[in-house]
């Protein structure tokens, strides 16, 4: 009997794709800031047509469109109320009778650092497959490598952010940095992408040590120095007597 693993991709993401779709269009209409929502949505339309310009060529697995789903799905929420304003403690009040905020000690909202988290969280093992199916990583580097990828990107992200604040100035450049008054925001939301992305690489270094994979001897082969020769001035040398022959 064949191990059922869930709908075939194409019809997980014909629901993903409709689910997303659905969100879009929804908190498209009135956001608290249309120019700060054309501005945050600019990377999910990169990110979309990525995903569908490559996918006949490189199809990811299901866990990983599903986490790259709720990623965006969580990006799209903080891009309609901006991100420094998403209701999300007036939401546990509603809901449940208290203060999410006030029973963590939190001064401030909190919801871009959940997605800065999330970020790594959800998006390092997406990063993984690319590595291990294009690149061929393997052992060590399956894990290291996404870590990162993760952190780089993030401190890229950091950057783009800046540079949109001084481009556009005022409350939309505020807006789009979200620092909220916080001199160390941009090192806190890259310690937690990085954070968010060290715990995925852990589960899944624990699972794959549950299924029985040797982890300790492809960590060991993936550091083993294959090409002895060193680089630099030696390379450039080499190079040249061959290329005298």
């Amino acid at each position: 009997m064949p191990l059922r693993t869930g709908p075939p991709i194409p019809t997980l993401l014909a629901i993903l794709g409709t689910l997303f779709a659905l969100e879009f269009v929804v908190l498209a209409i009135s956001p608290n800031s249309r120019a700060d929502w054309l501005l945050e949505n600019a990377l999910s339309i990169a990110a979309v047509a990525a995903l569908a310009l490559t996918y006949r060529r490189f199809r990811f697995s299901r866990l990983s469109y599903t986490m790259i789903f709720i990623f965006l799905s969580l990006h799209e929420i903080g891009a309609h109320y901006t991100y420094s304003l998403v209701p999300y403690d007036a939401a546990f009040v509603r809901w449940f009778g208290f203060s999410l905020d006030s029973a963590l000690g939190f001064e401030r909202n909190m919801f871009d650092r959940l997605v800065h988290f999330a970020y790594g969280l959800l998006l390092a093992y997406p990063v993984r497959e690319i590595f291990l199916r294009i690149a061929d990583v393997r052992g060590f580097w399956g894990y290291f490598l996404p870590l990162d990828l993760t952190m780089s990107s993030s401190m890229i992200y950091e950057l783009i952010e800046w540079g949109a604040a001084m481009a556009f100035g005022s409350e939309l450049g505020q807006a789009y940095l979200g620092t909220q008054g916080d001199v160390w925001d941009a090192h806190k939301d890259m310690a937690l992408a990085s954070l968010g992305a060290l715990i995925a690489m852990g589960v899944t270094l624990a699972v794959n040590r549950g299924l029985g994979r040797d982890v300790a001897a492809e960590w060991a082969a993936s550091l083993r120095v294959v090409h002895p020769e060193p680089l630099g001035e030696e390379a450039i040398a080499r190079a040249l007597a061959e290329k005298a022959r």
